[in-house]
């Protein structure tokens, strides 16, 4: 008896799962929980030194909005539902993860000036503090309020707008199209508010290297997780994209390190 010979990867089942079930399984539940990994390290950096100094808000920003986007995209093109599972759990993951940069920035900061709000409102404010309303908001501060609640209404907003503008448009083949390439263009310049960050200092200190190499790897995956579930050309056509910011990034680490670590002697001395 040839036990090699009989033996077929495609039909043996472990508790009525084949083995390309399992992979298949496997490979969906790394696209669902996957996104959210590489946030952890950041997440956890910031909670032990109490600073974010480091890290760019305008990467939960384009993350919010790209998922937001892809969400509002699947309602004209049906994709797969780990992708669409994605997005949801990556969007409370951002929320969870400015509220963390917010409080500690304001605990760490010394604002002379009054709270930025979204809305423009205040709270208890002094008698001769200048109120800002939603239509009257300071650019300047877009997106660095002081309260995670502008924060919230601002991702409420955004959703109801596109929401309502997908309703009325969903029929249209351009504007899903259009939606579609907005959605993954805008995760795929994910790391480019901190490439930039990087760049202006000229450090990549306070910014989780851990953080960065789980987005390489997790893009490459995503990447030919596309082109093997053949889904829609926007999606792995960004996510080329999306790696080769990844591995920019990563350059500046090389390139920076020398700065990066007098920083984080600084840093240290200062804590201590």
């Amino acid at each position: 008896m040839n036990f090699a010979s009989d033996f077929d990867i495609a039909t043996f089942s472990i508790m009525g799962f084949t083995i390309l079930d399992i992979v298949s399984i496997g490979s969906q539940a790394a696209m669902v929980l996957g996104g959210v990994v590489p946030f952890i390290p950041q997440y956890l950096d910031i909670w032990r030194s109490r600073n974010a100094e480091g890290f760019s808000l305008f990467v939960c920003l384009a993350l919010l909005i790209a998922n937001i986007l892809r969400i509002m995209f699947w309602f004209g093109k049906h994709f797969e539902l780990p992708l669409l599972a994605q997005s949801i759990i990556m969007i409370f993951t951002m929320l969870i993860l400015v509220q963390l940069c917010v409080d500690v920035k304001s605990r760490m900061e010394i604002i002379s000036s009054k709270p930025r709000r979204f809305t423009g409102g205040i709270d208890s404010p002094p008698v001769d503090a200048q109120v800002h309303s939603f239509f009257d908001f300071d650019p300047a501060f877009f997106w660095r309020w002081t309260d995670f609640l502008s924060y919230l209404e601002f991702v409420t907003l955004f959703t109801l707008c596109i929401g309502i503008i997908t309703y009325l448009l969903i029929n249209s083949v351009v504007y899903i199209e259009l939606l579609g390439f907005m959605a993954v263009f805008t995760e795929a310049m994910l790391g480019a508010p901190q490439f930039l960050r990087n760049f202006q200092k000229k450090s990549t200190a306070g910014m989780s290297r851990k953080m960065v190499g789980f987005w390489t790897c997790g893009d490459i995956f995503k990447t030919v997780y596309f082109i093997l579930r053949e889904a829609p050309a926007q999606f792995w056509i960004c996510g080329m994209l999306q790696v080769s910011i990844d591995i920019s990034i990563f350059i500046q680490v090389f390139i920076y390190r020398h700065s990066s670590n007098i920083v984080d002697r600084t840093s240290k001395s200062a804590i201590s």
